[in-house]
């Protein structure tokens, strides 16, 4: 910058000596040129020197602020360093104390071997002695005695078992005594409820289809070769083929009403297709199910209509229709029901109280003996629980719960619900309690085969209850498993139930092989 105003102003002076310098210019012209040039020389170094004192002051400044900018870094970096020293010196401290404590320790676990290595030299050494010591004394003691280790042993077992013997023989008088008379009460208590069931005609006609047959020819093909036809029937539907010399027509014996119509529309249909085989039992056993299934919901329906309500769950209605196969104390259970609600319509209009409501409730109050088959408990409860789970309403199902006491009665429509129920149980001939008895024994029977026994596919309760027959998977039981369970079951059946007689328990383990021919 100051170079460029001193050339500019040399090149004002050079002007002015070229004006001066020029002809018809005059002395005072020059002269004034030449001041002229001397001013600007003069002001060109003024503004020189300032600018060149600006120059140096800003030399200095910067040079001064990079030299404080330096120091600042410096002193920075001393610092730093300063601290990653300290830092290393203490980690070297550290470490040092690591070794040293590591050292200690690696000192201390040499001396615990040595010493372990001693006591278990010891440990050895004594119980060489020990064995040394054993084996002198058993020497000893069999030349004392006069036998060795194993004829002493054998002589002491025997005078323990002689012993033991006859310390026991009062202990089994004591209880042969008491199994005899157990043996007599037992056979006094059997042979009294035997006389109570000699309802023979009542339990005939409550237990037992008869199936009349085109001729006495069907009766071999229901027998089948070597009795397979009837065997193969008797195992898939649970039901009792009864065949006698009574002309053209068989008989079906079962406990549980359900199964033994399955079982006669079965046989039924086998005989009028008459291709009778183990396959074709169990095909025309299915739609025997199913058939007996749409009646139950048929049955239902038309009790509905025949008291009058008009709306139900479908799942009510199916299990309202299966009680036509139920009986209570030798009364049918879905008969039973319907005279309740007309009882108990009438007594409600007379009360002036809302007669379907109070028909709702006795229709439905025995709901639960369709399932209790099927789930433990209370019929009431269970019945109470089914309701509530359709939608029926709050005094419906109180209702339920209530006709037997079980929960405290609330309401005005339970109060009749009991009533009804009481009056139509109770009029002459409408139930037998020896059934009753005996229909429970034989659901117990099937209920023992049942429970705590994997495997178990089928259990039917036939001849009278007189044999319960097991049904298990082949791939889940094998034979000796299956003597296991046969076992379990009649020790379980001796010590829960009373009965006439033996029963007989038969565990059957099929092996079915099944090929394509394409």
């Amino acid at each position: 910058m100051v170079s460029v105003l001193l050339g500019v102003a040399l090149l004002v002076a050079l002007v002015a000596l070229v004006v001066t310098g020029r002809p018809g210019v005059g002395r005072r012209g020059r002269e004034t040129a030449r001041q002229e040039a001397r001013d600007i020389l003069d002001r060109a170094e003024r503004e020189a020197k300032e600018l060149l004192e600006q120059a140096d002051r800003q030399v200095r400044e910067i040079v001064e602020a990079g030299r404080e900018e330096a120091e600042q870094q410096a002193r920075a970096a001393r610092e730093e360093i300063r601290t990653l020293r300290e830092d290393l010196e203490r980690r070297e401290s550290r470490l040092a104390e690591r070794e040293q404590r590591l050292d200690t320790e690696v000192r201390r676990l040499e001396e615990w071997s040595g010493r372990l290595a001693e006591t278990k030299r010891g440990l050895e050494e004594r119980r060489v002695e020990l064995g040394k010591a054993e084996e002198e004394r058993r020497r000893i003691l069999e030349q004392a005695a006069g036998l060795t280790a194993e004829q002493a042993k054998a002589e002491l077992v025997a005078a323990v078992e002689n012993q033991a013997k006859r310390e026991s023989i009062p202990l089994v008088r004591e209880i042969e005594n008491a199994a005899r008379a157990e043996g007599d009460k037992r056979a006094r208590k059997i042979v009294t409820l035997a006389i109570q069931r000699v309802a023979s005609e009542q339990t005939a006609e409550s237990v037992v289809s008869v199936l009349h047959l085109p001729s006495d020819e069907m009766k071999g093909r229901i027998i089948g070769r070597e009795g397979r036809n009837i065997r193969a029937f008797e195992s898939t539907t649970g039901v009792n083929l009864i065949i006698d010399d009574t002309p053209e027509a068989v008989l079906l014996s079962c406990f549980d009403p359900v199964r033994r119509e399955v079982g006669r529309l079965t046989l039924e249909k086998l005989v009028q297709d008459g291709r009778i085989h183990p396959q074709r039992i169990e095909e025309v056993y299915e739609r025997s199910k199913r058939d007996v299934e749409q009646l139950c919901v048929r049955a239902g329906e038309d009790a509905l209509v025949e008291v009058g309500i008009t709306d139900m769950h479908p799942e009510l209605i199916a299990l309202l229709g299966q009680l036509r196969y139920r009986t209570s104390y030798g009364q049918n259970v879905l008969k039973h029901l319907i005279e309740s609600a007309h009882i108990a319509g009438i007594m409600a209009s007379e009360l002036r109280l809302p007669v379907e409501l109070a028909k709702r409730c006795t229709l439905l109050h025995d709901i639960g003996k369709a399932l209790t088959h099927e789930v433990e408990g209370s019929h009431a409860l269970i019945g109470a629980e089914i309701a509530r789970r359709y939608g029926e309403h709050e005094d419906v199902v109180h209702a339920i719960e209530a006709h037997h006491n079980e929960v405290e009665v609330r309401t005005v429509e339970a109060v009749l619900t009991q009533a009804a129920d009481a009056i139509s149980g109770s009029r002459p001939g409408a139930r037998r309690e020896s059934l009753e008895a005996y229909v429970k024994r034989l659901e117990r029977l099937e209920q023992i085969a049942r429970e705590k026994h994997e495997g178990v596919e089928k259990v039917f309760a036939m001849q009278a209850g007189r044999e319960i027959r097991v049904m298990v998977k082949p791939d889940a039981v094998d034979d000796i498993q299956a003597q296991v369970i046969a076992r379990d079951i009649a020790k379980q059946v001796e010590d829960e139930l009373t009965y006439p007689g033996q029963i007989r328990v038969t565990v059957v383990r099929e092996s079915r092989a099944t090929e394509f021919a394409r």
